[in-house]
């Protein structure tokens, strides 16, 4: 497979990788915590090449990523005001929550389970290209599966030049610390993984 290669910055790049996703491509560009690999969450046969593009279990779910708060509601289901509240106050952020899936999501995608993991990244890229999609890109590191993942386009390309369709360079990610992950399908809610934020202030969040 050829990978092009987009400057985040040039005109039209966004767009062009906007349409890629659409057609079923994947998909590196940068996020706030690392630099990501996507596709449109609601093609099968995209997700399934994103699986194949990393050589992912096909029993490890993707997370979705979003452009805004109201995206939610396209990929989950049975949303708590609680969730609400989390992202009024942590999106966009390094806070991802776990829903109830949504129906439309296909099953490869929530590795054959219920629920979803969605996140919405503070990265103007990655908001603007996700927006351009439609608003939920399934999306994990871009890296093999098992290595270390990438904080720049030419760290992305050592892994996945040839089994991607494009490379969105946006630059240098910084922060290099993964989200933190709250499962609210469970009842009380459980704090899946410690990422960037406090979890005092997760748990009095969701009181």
């Amino acid at each position: 497979m050829k990978t092009s290669w987009l400057d985040a910055g040039q005109p039209g790049a966004i767009e062009q990788a906007a349409a890629a996703l659409l057609a079923g491509g994947v998909v590196v560009f940068p996020t706030d915590t690392v630099y990501g690999v996507g596709a449109h969450a609601l093609q099968p046969e995209a997700i399934a090449a994103l699986y194949r593009a990393k050589e992912r279990p096909l029993d490890k779910a993707i997370p979705v990523l979003i452009a805004c708060p109201e995206d939610l509601a396209k990929v989950a289901r049975h949303i708590p005001a609680s969730a609400w509240r989390l992202a009024a106050r942590y999106w966009p952020g390094a806070l991802t929550i776990v829903l109830p899936r949504a129906p439309e999501l296909p099953s490869i995608l929530c590795a054959g389970g219920d629920t979803v993991a969605v996140r919405m990244p503070d990265h103007p890229v990655a908001l603007a290209l996700i927006a351009a999609a439609g608003g939920a890109v399934a999306a994990t590191s871009a890296n093999l599966s098992g290595e270390v993942p990438a904080l720049t386009a030419p760290e992305a390309a050592a892994a996945l030049e040839g089994r991607v369709n494009l490379i969105l360079d946006g630059g240098r990610v910084y922060t290099g610390v993964p989200s933190t992950i709250v499962d609210l399908s469970a009842d009380p809610p459980r704090i899946l993984r410690q990422g960037g934020l406090s979890e005092a202030d997760l748990l009095a969040a969701l009181n």
